[in-house]
This record gives structure tokens, sequence and C-alpha cells, in this order.
């Protein structure tokens, strides 16, 4: 009898012949109603539609764009020029091949890629998230990719983008699975025994996972892992959750379908295939697998939808013809001179998926338990069974670990049998021992169980079996807007808020705190907190897009000297600068701060180059030279030129080292803001983005606001340089950093600024609002639009949501 929706057996519903060789991939479709796309190693995908007639489905058409294995599939929603979604294919061409429902050509090629594309997940607002042997994910918007994540060691198998926007997740054969926002790794999942394979999400906040251990885990985004479930025999390759409900379906290499309802596994439907690659549930429930014979096959609750008796015995016929190699380790292991004959199978199974091993006239066949049809199933005959053991396959899988041998024990005719895994380097009287305690059996069994082991175990040696593995493809070091996530600073180092040399006060001393904010010219709006208030009347967008670079240009000359002449005191006497050096640096500081008509030499450049080589703790007075000097189109010049720049950018990134001194940090990060000033300088940094923007949002975590002010600034500037040429990668790191860095910021103004800096990257760019809104921007800015004091902060933040 079939119970009502959910609560009966899956059965047959048709078998689908088009592909040449294994199905890879599936995906249930957006159109037609109730479709599904499957990719192959034959090289193609193919848009199947439920016939309206019978039972069956129709190929609709056959997509062909790969030169080599099709791998992975996925829709992309529908947009306003693509009503009817897109369909995306990755393959082991290392491409991403882009299709629409209704032409076998592609409608674009996606390369980036160094090694195969084995996994795809679409989110909003089109955006794409592939992952790859290459050991790293990639994000795409239309025809561009946004940004690469980097941080696993081996291929990544599996990535899904998260329901909450900017929230993406990557499954790898390092064994981990990392999850990332907006372009960074946040937090790393570790559990898995082996390769993580499959990603299926639950809820905004649940996941699962299934793996080559052959266990799938629960886990929420959190870090934590809820609930761990055994059932597979080998590798898991992938799973698939039900809609709207927390049941999902898992298949894998021990030619199983797997149903798990309410936590356990409440299902098993065998194969005739060894590897059943993939599933996806359909709307309707229906589950469709795809194998390494080729062929698709969907399962069905629905009495309407059930294949006829006919179909069904041919399903069985085929699966009880199918070979079972005993190696495989998937039924445990066999010693043919002990199987009992036919009429094993008079007894009923006690769960539904239970195996029995029975010998008739010699041979040896596998059946298996259906619940709902309170019948044995034949699965297949085994061959080659002449008592082999598990030493030929290496390892076999229990409870997601390796073990040299799993044994099989009846202990008596009607009770159930028990697994007792072992490897060779144990003692068997314990192992045995251990079993009986486990399972609440007998104590008297203890010399049988344990000569058991010994007998079957006979002449094993230690050998390596263990072939560990490691995927050898990890990408070069380039700058990545998601590397994993560095130490932050040592706790404590974070509540002394620390220097600001600019204090206007009367003494320059890095330990005193300020809330001096490096101002521009008088009129405008980055003078002071609250000096600009906007009439009532109806504002105009006076902020952005912003045209030019914003500087520090705050100074007091003769405090800087005073400092310098101090410190020139405790140099060692390689490093001290002469009564000449000096009166050299104090000509230079004068000549940048009143703009006077005269040239720096390159005497007076070579003495603060000097300078600015000071030992770290005595350095920061030559910066603040260096950072008003290089506003001044020689002094930009001479250090940016081609001939000069790369130590100069090494010495500066030097400074922005994490664990460095705060006020060598603020000085230098204000030094690369003043950069952009002149042509040279802006050439030199957008050349070095990649490095500086990295190392620089590193320092986001001090707590400091002078230093979250001047990395907002150095945002902003970039996002200056970025509007005026269409480098969408340069904005998709521009976006990540000021979506991680608004996360941290406190300050009012460090918040001005990167509004200004996101609606100057995303002003007349589609491309870039798409990727905003894809990064979550949107929501994390909210709560500025609301802000009484300054005025400038709510109103920036309303023309920049306007826009989102």
């Amino acid at each position: 009898a079939m119970a009502g929706a959910g609560g009966g057996a899956y059965r047959l519903r048709c078998s689908l012949l088009g592909h040449g060789q294994d199905v890879r991939g599936l995906t249930s479709g957006l159109f037609p109603h109730g479709a599904f796309v499957s990719v192959s190693r034959d090289r193609t995908a193919r848009l199947w539609a439920p016939d309206g007639l019978n039972r069956g489905f129709t190929e609709m058409h056959c997509m062909s764009g790969h030169s080599n294995f099709v791998s992975c599939v996925c829709i992309i929603p529908p947009s306003d020029l693509y009503p009817r979604g897109l369909i995306a294919t990755g393959g082991n061409d290392h491409n991403i091949c882009i299709f629409t429902v209704d032409n076998p050509a592609p409608l674009y090629v996606l390369k980036g890629h160094k090694n195969t594309v084995c996994s795809l997940s679409s989110g909003k607002f089109g955006t794409l998230l592939s992952g790859s042997w290459d050991t790293t994910a990639k994000v795409w918007l239309n025809d561009r990719c946004m940004m690469t994540l980097q941080g696993h060691t081996a291929a990544i198998w599996a990535v899904k983008i998260l329901p909450e926007q900017g929230l993406m997740l990557t499954g790898s054969a390092d064994k981990t699975i990392k999850l990332w926002k907006a372009g960074r790794c946040e937090r790393t999942f570790t559990g898995h025994e082996d390769c993580v394979r499959g990603l299926a999400i639950l809820s905004e906040t649940e996941f699962l996972s299934c793996a080559n251990d052959a266990s799938v885990r629960r886990w929420q985004i959190s870090g934590e892992c809820l609930q761990v479930y055994y059932g597979h025999t080998n590798y898991i390759y992938s799973i698939s959750v039900f809609p709207q409900c927390k049941d999902f379906v898992t298949t894998g290499e021990d030619r199983s379908l797997r149903i798990w309802k309410r936590g356990e596994c409440a299902q098993t439907i065998r194969l005739p295939a060894q590897s059943v690659w993939c599933c996806c549930v359909l709307d309707n429930g229906d589950i469709v697998v795809g194998a390494s014979d080729g062929i698709i096959r969907v399962f069905t609750e629905s009495p309407e939808r059930t294949a006829s008796a006919e179909e069904i015995q041919a399903f069985e016929n085929e699966l009880s013809q199918a070979s079972i190699d005993p190696k495989t380790g998937d039924l445990g292991d066999i010693n043919a001179d002990d199987l009992p004959g036919r009429e094993h199978l008079k007894d009923s199974g006690t769960r539904d998926g239970q195996t029995r091993l029975i010998k008739d006239n010699g041979k040896v066949e596998a059946y298996q338990w259906s619940v709902s049809e309170g019948r044995w199933i034949k699965i297949g005959d085994v061959v080659g069974s002449s008592g082999a053991t598990q030493q030929t396959s290496g390892k076999v899988l229990f409870e997601g670990k390796e073990y040299d041998y799993v044994f099989t024990i009846d202990v008596n005719e009607s009770g159930p049998s028990y697994k007792l895994p072992y490897n060779i380097t144990e003692d068997p009287w314990l192992t045995a021992y251990n079993f009986l305690q486990k399972n609440d059996l007998n104590p008297m069994f203890l010399d049988q169980v344990a000569k058991f082991i010994i007998d079957n175990t006979k002449g094993q040696t230690l050998g390596n079996t263990t072939t560990q593995f490691s995927d050898p493809f990890t990408g070069a070091g380039r700058y990545v807007p998601g590397s994993s996530s560095h130490p932050s600073l040592h706790p404590g180092s974070n509540t002394i808020p620390a220097a600001d040399p600019f204090t206007g006060a009367g003494r320059y001393v890095p330990r005193s705190v300020s809330n001096a904010v490096g101002s521009v010219d008088k009129a405008d709006l980055y003078t002071r907190m609250g000096a600009y208030k906007s009439p009532a009347a109806k504002t105009e967008n006076i902020y952005f897009p912003k045209k030019e670079a914003v500087t520090f240009d705050q100074a007091n000359p003769t405090q800087i000297l005073g400092k310098l002449k101090e410190l020139n005191g405790s140099a060692s006497e390689k490093q001290k600068l002469t009564e000449d050096d000096l009166i050299i640096l104090e000509k230079i500081l004068f000549t940048v701060c009143n703009t006077s008509a005269e040239t720096p030499t390159a005497q007076q450049l070579q003495t603060l180059w000097k300078a600015v080589n000071w030992p770290e703790d005595i350095v920061f007075p030559a910066l603040d030279i260096l950072r008003l000097s290089i506003r001044h189109p020689t002094v930009n010049e001479n250090f940016c030129s081609e001939k000069d720049h790369v130590q100069f950018i090494i010495l500066l990134l030097k400074f922005l080292n994490p664990k460095g001194k705060q006020a060598n940090q603020l000085l230098a990060l204000r030094a690369l803001c003043n950069c952009f000033v002149s042509q040279a300088g802006q050439k030199l940094m957008m050349q070095q983005r990649d490095e500086i923007m990295t190392q620089a949002i590193e320092l986001k975590a001090g707590g400091n606001k002078n230093i979250h002010i001047a990395l907002a600034t150095l945002t902003l500037n970039y996002a200056v340089c970025l509007h005026k040429v269409s480098n969408i990668e340069g904005k998709a790191q521009c976006l990540s950093v000021i979506s991680t860095v608004m996360e941290v910021v406190q300050d009012l103004e460090a918040v001005f600024r990167l509004l200004v800096a996101l609606g100057t990257l995303i002003s007349g760019d589609t491309n870039a609002v798409q990727l905003a809104k894809s990064l979550g921007v949107d929501s994390q800015i909210k709560k500025y639009a609301s802000v009484s004091e300054p005025t400038k902060v709510s109103e920036c933040c309303r023309f920049v949501l306007n826009l989102l």
C-alpha cells in the first residue's frame, strides 16, 4: 500500500537513455516546468522535459561547447534579459559554458580556471560561483570574473552560494569547508576525514556536506557540527535536499541512492552501476539520479507516476544481473564457503536496504530487503569471491574511518549481524573484547571472535596500505580578496588608542590621542565632524562620484623636526643624521608645507630616503616628512617613477605589518593616500593595488579610529581612480574591502568616507551595482541612513541606497 506524499517508498518512474557515457551532473530546471538538465563525460549537456502523455521525459535539446568531459551544471535564475534563466556547465577543459534554454551552442564561455571546473552554484543578481581542481573558487558576474577565493590547499569539489547575501561555501579535497563573506574567508569547518564532495543548503543558517569518508554532516554556519549521518559504505558523491524540509538524498560509490527522512536512512535503492555520481530533487519530490552506466533514472513516491510493472521488472532484472566486485567492501567481507543457501531468504529483513548474501549452485548472490514491498530483491551476482579479503583493495571504510578489514559477524541465526572493523596493527583479543562490549554481546563469545579475526587475517604483514589523498593543485600566490584570515593582533593590543601625531596640541607624541582629522581644502566636506550642514531643502548629491583624491595635509613642521632631532640622539652611529642632514630635512619640510616655488633637490631626497630607513621604533617623524613631501610633484615623480618605485612600495608595505607600531601603520597609510595627488603616484598605486589593499585590509582589526579613517581614505582614493577606468576586478576588490571594513568601523568619519567610496565605485556602472548587491552591501549600510549627526553620513548613505 502506498502512503501519502512524503510517507511512501520511492519506486522507478523511468529510465532515460541518451548520454553515451557517465552522467556526472544534474540540476532541476526552471523552464519548461518540471524539467531538468544533465551533463556527461560524453561532452554534452541535455535538457529533459516531462512528456505530458506518459511517465517519462523527452530530450528537448542537446548542448555542446566543451572540448572535454562536462562535470557540473547549474541554472542561473531569470533576469530581464533572459526571462527563462540560463544554464551554466563546467568541464575538464577548465571552462564554464553559459547556454540559453533553446540554443545548442553556448551564449558565451568563461575562461580563467587552470584545471577542471567541478562545481557551480548561482546566486541572486546574476552571480555565479565556480569551484575547481586548481584549488580556487571564482565569483563571476555575467561574463566577467569578479574575484577569486583562495585558501584551500587542494581541489575544490563543491561550492554553494548561501541565501544570505555575500555568504559562500566551498568544500575541498583538503577535508575542510570554508565560509566566505564578501570574498574573504570567515570560517573553516573541520570534521570530515576525507575529501568533501558535496554541499546542500538547508536554511540561512544550516547546511549539509557529504564526503569520501562515507558520512554526511549537518552544520550551523556559526561553525558547529550538529549531526553526523552514517549509512553509505563508500564515497558519497552528491547530496540534494527535498523542497521545504530537512530531508535529503545522497548517492555514492556503493551503487546506491539513499533517502534520508527525519535524520534516518529511510530507503536504499541499489542501481546496476558502480558509481552513482549525482542526484537532484524535482519540485514534485521526484528524485533524478545519474550514474556510471550513462543512464538517468527517475524515482517517484507517486503511484500515478510509477513505471509499469514490466518496466519495474526490467529494472530488477538488470539489477539482478549486475556483477558486484567484492573488493569494493560494499557488502562487507565475503567467504563463499560459509554462506547459507536460498532458504536464508525465507526470513524477513530487519530494516530497509539490509543486504544478505546466499550461495546458490556455487554462485554467490546479493539480495536487499525492501520494507515497502516486504521482499528480498536481488541486487547482483558477487564475482570472484573465493574468500577474498580486503587486502587487495587497500582500505575499507566503516563509519567514515578506514580499516584493513570490516568483518560481518552473525552471533546467532535470528539476530542482526554486526560489523567488526579491524586493523592489522591491533590486538585481536582486545578488538574482540571491545566489539562484544560495544554491541552488548555475551562475553563468552570472546575466544570465538578473537579466533575468527586471527584465522581471517592470517599471514598479513604491515604494508603501506594508506593512500592518503592529497591533491597537487595549488594555485600561485597572487592576491585574492579572500585569502585565509591572518591571526589578529594580540588581545589587548587594540585597547590603547595609539598615535596620532597630528594633534595640533602643543606636543608631538605618538601616544596621545586626538580627534583631529586630516583636513583638506577648507570648502571640503572632509574637514571636521559636523562642519557641513545641509539646508532642509531638497539636497543634491554633492558627495559622489568624487573626482579628486583626498589627502592628509595637516602639519606642524616645528614639532616634527623637534621629535626628529630628539630621536636622532638615540640612533646608532651608522644611522645618525649629521647636522647638515637635519638642515636639509628642515629645508625640504618647509618647501613642501609652504607652497613655495622651490623644488626639492636630488640631495634632499637622498637624505629623506636615509631617514625613512631608520629602525621601526624611531622612524615615525621621518615617515611624517615623507607623508607631507610625497604630495609635491617633484617628490612624487621621484619616488613613484619606474626607476625607484619598487623600494618605495616595499618600504611602505613593511610598515603596514599588523604586528608593527601603530604610529608607523597610520603614517604609511596616510603616505599611500597622499601618493594619489600626481600622475606618477596614481599609476604606481594602481599597478600595486593587489598587494597594497591586501596588506592594508589586515589593519582593520586594530580598532584604532585614525587607522580606520586612513584605511577608508585609501579605499576612497582607489575608487576615484577606478571610476575613471572600467576595471571590474579592481572594483570588486574595493567593494570587498568596503564591505569588510564596514563590519568593524565605529567612527562616523571613516563610515562617511567608505560611503563616498562606495557611491563613487558604483556610479554609472550596472555591473558594479549588481556586484555590490550580491555582496549584501545594501543591508550593511542601511543603518547609517538614520544617523542624525553629522548629517553628511545619512545624506550620503541615502544617495548610495538610491543606486542600489
